[in-house]
């Protein structure tokens, strides 16, 4: 299919102006991620905060964006572009002043959550106003807009670098301010494109059939459950209250929804994990090999992000030649061997077996959206933005948080048994009373009496730690394997069917299946 142009003349400069403040917008969301993953191993020296209380830290600046990019995506046709991108500057704003004036993990844990807020608004406004833009181009576009989230992290990531670990981590997160002060004067008089459902005559009514109560069930199943888990919940009142809200919502709309929308919601957990829990950490966990070779672990990050930018950039050409369910299975493959190398290795061949991690996960998030976009217009700004936020909050919920939990695990497990073998009482004087998080009970490492440990006992207890760190990243690489299994599945099930068809709307309400790039 050839690229055709979407805008006539006389839109074609403001499509480009409102295109870029989104590009910013989406860059001030990671700039927010990157500066935070930075500055997470100072924060837990600073206030003495274990590795799980640290990974509920880099979760929360995850899940609550699937709190905002629902809700807004539910009234952003009622409340309007402009006015929602207000609040996610308010956000980013107000974020950034709490966690300066940070005493300890409460403080932390609500700034980044206000954080994560105004990341999930600016989702919620920036993906379906670029599928209206460009509706026949629309996974092309979004690559192109979510290459501003790698930007974010090699901008945000080389400028915190280069000020130094010895540099105050408030000076760092105030960065943040930059980028958000400037797509708020880029955003100031663009006029927004109006979406593509309601300019077909789609229903407010049949955008929430698409979702159905399948969707429904899996977003508020998430978002209640980890609510559920800042307030003490039990389980049995997440499920009452999960039941309640996905039981009305199927009152009015009496639907399942679709079960392709449904299972590409599934598919969003592992993808997400993958990509954002493993970007959460990598700096930490690639912390103690690469400074093997001289250089801080958050190079890491900053070096996969320069290869997703090129590549996201480089997608129009790619998508035209390769179906993007075809993608999307070849980049899991990838991934999966590139998390591989990287929990084993040493030296330069990090660099290596990142450049394979780097290069499997370039088109995870935007692929899955341009396929949500393509295949489900009628859901207009919901479907889109409900697998956004799925996938989110599913890193937030599960990947970040899973991630510090299997380091501490590991660390408690290994110093019991080398306290066993050799009659030592390593566990007992530097691990912590026990702890609880989602996953189950842990004790972790004292950061506090470590410090003041017999230089031998250091020793040992670091080498189990970095250990335990490297280790983690062979758990995560079972969600890529996951993810490829289930894409080879919808590539055979779309040959049953013709091939991959884009869905196209028209002003009388008709869906109509177009060719894709290629058949899958």
């Amino acid at each position: 299919m050839k690229p055709t142009t979407q805008t006539i003349p006389a839109e074609q400069g403001q499509n480009k102006m409102l295109f870029l403040a989104c590009f910013v917008a989406i860059v001030t969301t990671s700039f927010g991620f990157i500066l935070r993953a930075l500055t997470l191993p100072q924060w837990g020296a600073a206030f003495n905060l274990s590795k799980t209380q640290i990974g509920e830290i880099a979760g929360v600046g995850l899940w609550p964006f699937a709190i905002s990019i629902v809700l807004f995506s539910l009234i952003i046709d009622k409340v309007g572009y402009k006015n929602s991108m207000i609040f996610a500057f308010v956000c980013h704003i107000s974020s950034a002043v709490i966690t300066w004036f940070a005493d300890g993990y409460t403080m932390l844990y609500v700034g980044t959550f206000i954080m994560a807020l105004g990341n999930g608004t600016v989702e919620a406004v920036t993906n379906p106003a670029v599928a209206s833009m460009f509706p026949k181009e629309k996974t092309k576009w979004l690559n192109f807009l979510h290459a501003g989230w790698p930007t974010g992290l090699i901008l945000g990531g080389v400028i915190a670098l280069l000020m130094g670990p010895e540099t105050n981590w408030k000076l760092k997160i105030m960065l943040v301010l930059t980028p958000a002060i400037l797509y708020g004067i880029l955003m100031f008089g663009r006029k927004f494109p109006l979406n593509e459902r309601v300019k077909a005559g789609v229903s407010y009514l049949d955008m929430l059939k698409e979702v159905g109560v399948g969707g429904a069930l899996i977003i508020v199943g998430l978002i209640v459950f980890q609510i559920g888990s800042v307030f003490g919940w039990t389980s049995t009142v997440n499920i009452i209250v999960t039941l309640a809200i996905v039981g009305l919502f199927g009152l009015y709309v009496r639907s399942f929804g679709q079960p392709l929308f449904v299972l590409m919601l599934l598919i969003m957990l592992p993808l997400a994990i993958t990509e954002l829990g493993t970007d959460s950490w990598i700096s930490d966990l690639m912390g103690p090999e690469m400074a093997k070779i001289g250089l801080q672990g958050g190079w890491l990050l900053i070096y996969t992000s320069t290869i997703m930018v090129i590549l996201r950039f480089s997608a129009g050409s790619i998508i035209h030649r390769i179906s993007p369910l075809g993608l999307l299975a070849v980049c899991s493959a990838v991934a999966a061997l590139g998390l591989f190398l990287l929990s084993s290795a040493s030296g330069v061949t990090i660099l290596v077996a990142a450049t394979v991690f780097g290069l499997g996960k370039s088109f995870f998030w935007p692929t899955m959206l341009g396929v949500v976009a393509e295949r489900f217009p009628k859901g207009g700004a919901l479907t889109l933005n409900i697998a956004g936020g799925v996938g989110m909050i599913g890193a937030g919920v599960i990947g970040a948080v899973i991630l510090g939990f299997v380091q501490d695990k590991s660390i408690d497990t290994s110093l019991r048994t080398y306290d066993q073998k050799n009659n030592t009482a390593l566990h007992s004087t530097y691990a912590t009373d026990q702890r609880t998080s989602m996953f189950g009970k842990y004790q972790a490492i004292d950061v506090t009496k470590l410090a003041q440990a017999a230089p031998s006992d250091r020793e040992t207890v670091t080498t189990v730690q970095e250990t335990a760190k490297k280790g983690a990243l062979k758990t995560v690489a079972l969600f890529p394997i996951i993810m490829l299994v289930s894409y080879l599945l919808l590539m055979l099930y779309f040959k049953t069917r013709g091939g991959y068809k884009a869905v196209v709307l028209h002003a009388d309400d008709d869906a109509v299946a177009t060719p894709g790039p290629t058949p899958a």
